[in-house]
């Protein structure tokens, strides 16, 4: 179970580093970057943690697949980004393999 809520720990702090990526501007805002900087650090160490009881497999993807999907509903919901049927349908994909991936692993 603690590897689990690293995980989520590690997510959380990934998409806040991604956000704060995307408001640095390419390193040009001081404050943003060293967010940037500093989120990512503390989310590789949290999954670095959950891996102690996740198989790599399982932390990586279910890591990557949550990041892509909640950074995804960020642009949407607060940089307008468009959400097309498309990207649902391909975000749903990432879903369903990561779902599958943990399924077939038990």
């Amino acid at each position: 179970m603690q590897g689990w809520i690293y995980l989520g720990l590690g997510i959380l702090f990934e998409v806040a580093g991604t956000w704060a990526m995307k408001l640095s501007q390419g390193f040009t805002k001081p404050v943003a970057s060293m967010a940037f900087i500093t989120l990512f650090a503390t989310a590789l160490i949290f999954i670095n943690l959950s891996m102690k009881t996740l198989d790599m497999s399982i932390a990586y993807a279910v890591w990557c697949g949550a990041g892509i999907f909640l950074i995804s509903a960020i642009g949407y919901l607060f940089l307008g980004e468009s959400m097309t049927p498309w990207k649902l349908a391909c975000l749903a994909l990432i879903v369903v393999g990561v779902v599958g991936l943990y399924a077939v692993d038990r």
